[in-house]
């Protein structure tokens, strides 16, 4: 279900989520959201949505990571000599 939330007259469509966590947990993190944006109206949501976006961006690094370990892996082409070359090749006086 969507629902719409008005800023300064721009809109911004809002996805409603149901989850179920452990009360320990909750609690913990109840309390560490209301401290990290001062107990203010939507700050369980803003922090919900903030921690999301950490997942998010850390998946994207590890993904990025990934791909630069492919590619020393595989390597890269230098523009070296080509085997069988001979030494007089490189220094030609």
């Amino acid at each position: 279900m969507e629902r719409i939330k008005y800023n300064f007259g721009l809109i911004t469509v809002m996805a409603t989520i149901t989850v179920n966590v452990d009360d320990e947990v909750y609690g913990k993190f109840r309390k560490l959201a209301s401290e990290e944006h001062n107990g203010k109206k939507g700050f369980l949501g803003d922090a919900i949505t903030d921690a999301m976006k950490k997942v998010m961006q850390e998946s994207e690094v590890e993904a990025a990571r990934q791909r630069l370990r492919e590619k020393l892996r595989r390597g890269y082409n230098l523009g070296g000599m080509k085997e069988g070359f001979k030494r007089e090749d490189l220094y030609e006086r």
